[in-house]
């Protein structure tokens, strides 16, 4: 295990809003070797999916965010350049073959319109599944359009160094929703489960006393 420094001014909770989502995010969006171009991005009033849209906004994304209706002028000035609501028909609006690519942490049963609004040659990236596990895949897309699909879990070092770096520079910002002391994991929990925050919880641990 290493031990990385990092400098900044943040508050500790601020802090703690990056290990698991901001670096999940930076992961996906190395794997797909995002650069100047349209990505689409699910979940994105999520931990994982906020960060991903700040993330590839640096990297000169054009950002499609997808997430309920209510979190669209949010996501917006988070640097969204486009919203479209989580159960919008997305080759309707946005078209086939429309993305360069798509950043997934939902899965489900719309994951078949993520494989047809990607260009000839996109790339896939997932790393959850929080609409369902299980969906089904028509071979044929994955061939004809050349399509690469990744699953993200393991991260190589420079992807956390690299997002120290993007800390320290000022070039993202933290998304702390709301912050819980340890004895209130419950409310933490419920607050999750209702959908209804942008960005992470955070629990706080108090100080002991040496």
């Amino acid at each position: 295990m290493e031990t990385l420094k990092v400098v900044s001014e943040w508050s500790d909770a601020e802090l703690a809003s990056i290990p698991c989502s901001y670096s999940t995010a930076e992961n996906m969006l190395h794997r797909a070797k995002v650069g100047a171009e349209v990505v689409l991005i699910t979940g994105a009033s999520g931990g994982v999916g906020s960060a991903a849209v700040q993330l590839a906004k640096r990297r000169g994304a054009t950002v499609i965010a997808q997430c309920s209706s209510s979190k669209a002028s949010a996501l917006r000035e988070l640097g969204a350049d486009r919203v479209v609501d989580r159960q919008a028909d997305l080759v309707s609006i946005l078209g086939e073959n429309s993305v360069d690519a798509v950043i997934d942490v939902v899965g489900g049963e719309q994951w078949p319109s993520l494989l047809k609004v990607l260009r000839l040659g996109g790339r896939y990236a997932i790393a959850g599944a929080i609409a369902g596990p299980v969906s089904k895949i028509d071979l044929r897309t994955l061939y004809l359009k050349d399509l690469t699909l990744m699953g993200c879990t393991f991260q190589e070092d420079e992807v956390f160094s690299n997002l120290i770096s993007y800390l320290e520079r000022g070039e993202i910002t933290p998304l702390v929703a709301k912050t819980f002391p340890l004895k209130d994991i419950r409310l933490a929990q419920e607050e999750f489960l209702s959908k209804g925050h942008l960005g992470k919880l955070v629990l706080i641990i108090p100080e002991v006393d040496a």
